[in-house]
């Protein structure tokens, strides 16, 4: 159920879960003399929305790439769920605008083995009326839909979404996270966010964690962080009442912690 990829070789084997899709234990990350991650630990399971949110370069993007299996480097361990299905929604994505594709051939491109769930992911994702537009003359908020149900082909168990909102204005934004817990209601699956927004940057969250320079600064339930000193030290100026907490039901002891 639950298989575990380690760095040094003789780490010791993550406890298995039956909801836990995907967990790290003082995981660390270095480019060259520079660290990107220091002793962070993490948990993600089945039906949670979890935002990761710090300024560029706090190591938000890093995290999630080894979570996912496309950074190995690493110290640490990363424990993942046996046969772990991962849809990953880019921040950035290209389009050749030499090559003129529909939104259709685009999502008919995907690999055979997850075409069977074709028109399921279209409705899921919204982008039906979309299907007959060119990639190329989708607006920010548009083309998010279209990535995401490309990303639903696989009915993922983890469904990792990078920078979501870049972009997007807040009706926008409100409107990506309201579908971002449909997704999860619909799927079943964890959610992992990346962000460095403020503005509904905790909305339709079940726990936030909040880095800086590769560090954990606290972590828990959004109305916890965002009351946290350090988080307020490090956004408080930006603070103010366009930042929507929306409520959720959380456990006992749910607070901020220190990572």
């Amino acid at each position: 159920m639950f298989g575990l990829i380690h760095n040094p070789p003789h780490a010791g084997r993550l406890p298995a879960a039956a909801t836990t899709l995907v967990e790290a234990r003082g995981l660390t990350v270095r480019r060259g003399d520079q660290p990107v991650l220091c002793n962070v630990d993490l948990v993600v399971e089945s039906g949670q929305v979890v935002t990761l949110v710090g300024p560029n370069g706090s190591g938000k993007s890093t995290l999630v790439q080894v979570l996912t299996g496309v950074i190995r480097d690493y110290r640490g361990q990363v424990g993942r769920r046996t046969g772990l299905r991962v849809g990953y929604v880019p921040q950035h994505f290209r389009i050749d605008r030499n090559l003129p594709i529909t939104v259709r051939r685009f999502m008919k491109l995907a690999p055979r083995g997850r075409r069977g769930h074709w028109a399921e992911a279209v409705a899921d994702a919204g982008v039906s009326q979309l299907l007959d537009r060119p990639m190329q003359g989708l607006s920010g908020g548009e083309l998010r839909r279209v990535l995401l149900a490309r990303a639903l082909l696989s009915r993922p168990h983890l469904l990792a979404l990078d920078e979501p909102a870049a972009g997007l204005d807040q009706r926008g934004q409100g409107e990506l996270y309201r579908l971002i817990r449909h997704v999860r209601d619909r799927y079943g699956c964890g959610v992992l966010v990346v962000s460095h927004d403020l503005n509904l940057v905790m909305a339709a969250t079940d726990q936030v964690l909040c880095l800086s320079e590769g560090h954990i600064l606290c972590r828990g339930a959004p109305e916890s962080v965002r009351a946290h000193p350090e988080y307020r030290a490090l956004f408080g100026a930006h603070l103010g009442p366009e930042t929507a907490v929306f409520p959720h039901a959380h456990g006992p002891g749910e607070g901020c912690t220190h990572g």
